[in-house]
């Protein structure tokens, strides 16, 4: 006996196709959505139409009136004003050891609390999903009071303390967002079957081998979705570099934008025009990695 699979029908050219049936929730639904998104496009988009015109203009005429000229020269005034490189370099100085010192320790706790028989690993992912739960202000005069009496040696701060260095900044980015990734990885690792590490602890595999090449290769969904989180966090944290910085040089570039600021008199155009600047390359990260970012999202969806 013969099976014959069966193709589908093509649609005649004078064949009505089969119309949906009208849903009003369905209406309403569409209608929330695009106002919850023209909710968080008009300020970006008010920001961009404002950085391109002078501001005499907008002070005559209003932010929402048509525009007489539109120009670039805020954007190269914000640039060198600002003195956004040196910013831009504080900033990576502190945000790309952050987060690769966040993953990869984030990802050997969770493989030990994940795939190691360790007593007491339900409570500690607790503890570590707890921790997310505290706000930071609460912390920031212990923090501060406790950065002052840390010392460190001179080529590791000017200051020969925690406060105001980069170190400092790093270590504080990475306690506050190790509790996430070690949750959010946990998780992960434990969809991968565990027949693969039994497998490979057969072969004579030992821990770091089974961590190192076996499971963190299987959790590059996962890490890049956390990558893409933790860049963006990290990048426009404001509060930490304020309360435990003091040198305005080693400041990152979201808080260079005071330096747009007058004492009398702020220039909002060029104060928008900065901070779509600053903005910048938050968009460059999500663009690079928003397909890994996509899949490591709804990769667990997808199981059954």
């Amino acid at each position: 006996m013969t099976l014959t699979a069966s193709r589908p029908t093509a649609v005649e050219p004078g064949q009505s196709q089969i119309k949906r049936p009208f849903r009003p929730l369905r209406l309403v639904l569409h209608v929330f959505l695009g106002l919850v998104a023209l909710g968080w496009l008009l300020p970006l988009l008010l920001a961009v139409y404002a950085s391109l015109r002078p501001y005499v203009e907008t002070a005559e005429l209003g932010y929402f009136s048509l525009p007489r000229t539109l120009t670039l020269d805020y954007y190269s005034q914000a640039w060198s004003q600002a003195d956004l490189p040196k910013y831009y370099l504080n900033t990576l100085i502190i945000v790309v050891p952050g987060v690769i010192l966040t993953l990869l320790m984030a990802s050997f706790t969770a493989f030990a609390i994940a795939r190691l028989r360790i007593p007491g690993r339900r409570v500690l992912l607790v503890v570590f999903t707890a921790g997310n739960l505290l706000p930071p202000q609460v912390l920031i005069t212990p923090l501060y009071t406790l950065y002052t009496l840390i010392p460190l040696p001179w080529w590791l701060s000017d200051s020969l303390s925690l406060y105001d260095s980069y170190l400092g900044l790093i270590l504080i980015h990475v306690a506050f967002q190790f509790g996430f990734c070690v949750f959010v990885l946990a998780n992960f690792m434990r969809t991968i079957p565990e027949e693969i590490s039994e497998a490979a602890m057969v072969d004579g595999a030992g821990v770091w081998r089974r961590y190192w090449q076996l499971t963190l290769p299987l959790c590059r969904p996962a890490l890049a979705a956390l990558s893409t989180l933790q860049f963006t966090w990290m990048y426009n944290d404001f509060l930490w570099a304020l309360v435990l910085m003091s040198s305005g040089d080693k400041l990152p570039v979201t808080s260079a934008l005071n330096n747009l600021r007058g004492q009398f008199f702020t220039d909002y155009n060029l104060l928008a025009a900065g901070s779509l600047l600053v903005a910048l390359p938050t968009l460059i990260v999500f663009q690079l990695l928003h397909k890994q970012f996509v899949s490591g999202l709804t990769l667990g969806s997808t199981k059954g």
